[in-house]
């Protein structure tokens, strides 16, 4: 069965070769990441509660 598969051969492409990938272009500069300001919410205080009165 083996030999008949090696003389038909494979309805599939062969892999595709490696290499490394292009990355970043030389040459070109690179720059920081814009960073934004913190915004820190304020506690929230808990209620005061009323006292009872009648």
């Amino acid at each position: 069965m083996g030999a008949i598969f090696a003389v038909i051969g494979t309805p599939t492409q062969p892999p595709k070769t490696r290499g490394k990938s292009p990355g970043w272009p030389t040459g070109q500069p690179r720059h920081r990441k814009i960073r934004c300001p913190i915004v820190k919410k304020s506690m929230t205080r808990p209620k005061k509660q009323q006292s009872k009165s009648a």
